[in-house]
C-alpha cells in the first residue's frame, strides 16, 4: 500500500534516483542530421485555386518529417501538412522556405517559376 501525502512539504521530500537530464540532447540530434537535398515547387493544382508551396524530397521518418515541418510552419507563421513524404506549405512562400531550409543546412533546388 503507497502513502498519501497531505501536504507538498512531504511530497518534496522523496528522493528520485536516475532523473538527471540527458546530456545534452539537441547536439546528438544535429551530429544524426544528415544534409537533405530537397525541392521547393509551387502549386495551385487539386486544392481549390489555393496556393501552396510543397516540399518534396525529405529522407527520414515520418517523426523527422513532421518536426521539420512544425518548425517551418512556426518560423513563417502560416499552416501546413505532412502528406506522403512530402511537406506541405499554404501561401507562396517558397524563397523564405529555401532560405529557412539552407540554414538548417540542406541542400535545397528551387523548381518552377
Amino acid at each position: 500500500m503507497t502513502k498519501k501525502f497531505s501536504s507538498f512539504e512531504e511530497l518534496s521530500k522523496i528522493h528520485f534516483t536516475n532523473l538527471e537530464p540527458d546530456p545534452e540532447p539537441e547536439k546528438i540530434f544535429e551530429e544524426t542530421r544528415k544534409i537533405q537535398y530537397l525541392d521547393a515547387h509551387f502549386s495551385n493544382k487539386g486544392r481549390g485555386g489555393k496556393t501552396v508551396t510543397v516540399i518534396k524530397g525529405f529522407e527520414g521518418t515520418t517523426a523527422e518529417i513532421k518536426e521539420l515541418t512544425k518548425s517551418l510552419k512556426k518560423a513563417i507563421g502560416v499552416g501546413g501538412t505532412e502528406k506522403n513524404g512530402d511537406i506541405i506549405i499554404q501561401g507562396n512562400y517558397r524563397d523564405q522556405i529555401i532560405t529557412l531550409l539552407i540554414s538548417m543546412g540542406h541542400k535545397v533546388k528551387r523548381v518552377g517559376g
